[in-house]
Protein backbone atom coordinates (compact mmCIF):
# COMPACT_ATOMS: atom_id res chain seq x y z
CA UNK A 1 0.00 0.00 0.00
CA UNK A 2 1.66 3.19 -1.20
CA UNK A 3 1.44 6.17 0.78
CA UNK A 4 0.55 9.67 -0.43
CA UNK A 5 3.89 10.75 0.01
CA UNK A 6 4.82 7.74 -2.68
CA UNK A 7 1.85 8.77 -5.11
CA UNK A 8 3.57 12.10 -5.00
CA UNK A 9 6.73 11.46 -5.78
CA UNK A 10 5.55 9.15 -8.17
CA UNK A 11 3.68 11.97 -10.08
CA UNK A 12 6.66 14.22 -10.14
CA UNK A 13 8.78 11.68 -11.02
CA UNK A 14 6.38 11.28 -13.94
CA UNK A 15 6.01 14.71 -15.37
CA UNK A 16 9.61 15.26 -14.59
CA UNK A 17 9.93 12.12 -17.30
CA UNK A 18 7.55 13.64 -19.73
CA UNK A 19 9.00 17.02 -19.81
CA UNK A 20 12.20 15.66 -20.65
CA UNK A 21 10.44 13.73 -23.37
CA UNK A 22 9.12 16.98 -24.46
CA UNK A 23 12.33 19.00 -24.76
CA UNK A 24 14.24 16.05 -26.57
CA UNK A 25 11.45 15.84 -29.11
CA UNK A 26 11.19 20.00 -29.85
CA UNK A 27 13.03 21.17 -32.93
CA UNK A 28 15.00 24.28 -32.81
CA UNK A 29 13.60 27.01 -34.86
CA UNK A 30 15.90 29.24 -36.67
CA UNK A 31 14.99 33.14 -36.07
CA UNK A 32 15.44 35.97 -38.71
CA UNK A 33 19.12 37.01 -39.47
CA UNK A 34 19.39 40.44 -37.25
CA UNK A 35 19.63 43.48 -39.20
CA UNK A 36 21.20 46.58 -37.02
CA UNK A 37 19.29 48.80 -40.27
CA UNK A 38 15.93 47.67 -39.22
CA UNK A 39 15.78 46.60 -35.75
CA UNK A 40 17.45 49.57 -34.63
CA UNK A 41 14.79 52.53 -35.91
CA UNK A 42 12.85 54.09 -33.39
CA UNK A 43 9.69 53.85 -34.96
CA UNK A 44 10.78 49.95 -34.95
CA UNK A 45 11.28 49.97 -31.26
CA UNK A 46 8.47 51.58 -30.63
CA UNK A 47 6.43 49.26 -32.67
CA UNK A 48 7.32 46.46 -30.57
CA UNK A 49 5.98 48.15 -27.67
CA UNK A 50 2.36 48.97 -29.08
CA UNK A 51 1.92 45.27 -31.05
CA UNK A 52 1.12 43.42 -27.64
CA UNK A 53 -1.15 46.50 -26.96
CA UNK A 54 -2.83 46.28 -30.91
CA UNK A 55 -2.95 42.80 -30.48
CA UNK A 56 -4.85 42.74 -26.96
CA UNK A 57 -7.15 45.75 -28.39
CA UNK A 58 -8.01 43.46 -31.04
CA UNK A 59 -8.98 40.44 -29.15
CA UNK A 60 -10.69 41.81 -26.04
CA UNK A 61 -12.38 45.14 -27.67
CA UNK A 62 -12.55 44.79 -31.62
CA UNK A 63 -13.47 41.06 -32.52
CA UNK A 64 -16.39 40.83 -29.58
CA UNK A 65 -17.91 44.32 -30.69
CA UNK A 66 -17.76 42.59 -34.46
CA UNK A 67 -19.31 39.61 -33.49
CA UNK A 68 -21.96 41.88 -31.31
CA UNK A 69 -22.42 44.13 -35.04
CA UNK A 70 -22.93 40.55 -36.97
CA UNK A 71 -25.72 39.56 -34.88
CA UNK A 72 -28.84 38.85 -37.31
CA UNK A 73 -31.43 41.16 -34.98
CA UNK A 74 -28.76 44.41 -35.47
CA UNK A 75 -27.16 43.12 -38.04
CA UNK A 76 -29.19 45.98 -40.76
CA UNK A 77 -28.66 48.62 -38.05
CA UNK A 78 -24.69 48.63 -38.28
CA UNK A 79 -24.83 47.89 -41.88
CA UNK A 80 -23.01 44.74 -41.49
CA UNK A 81 -22.78 42.25 -44.88
CA UNK A 82 -22.25 38.96 -44.78
CA UNK A 83 -19.32 37.45 -47.60
CA UNK A 84 -19.98 34.18 -48.51
CA UNK A 85 -16.34 33.77 -50.05
CA UNK A 86 -14.09 33.38 -47.45
CA UNK A 87 -10.99 32.43 -49.24
CA UNK A 88 -9.73 30.26 -46.56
Amino acid sequence: MAGPRFTLLRRGCAALVLVGVLATLATPMAADEYDARRAGHPVRVLAYVLHPVGVALDWLIFRPAHWVGSQPVIRTIFGHQVYEDRGH
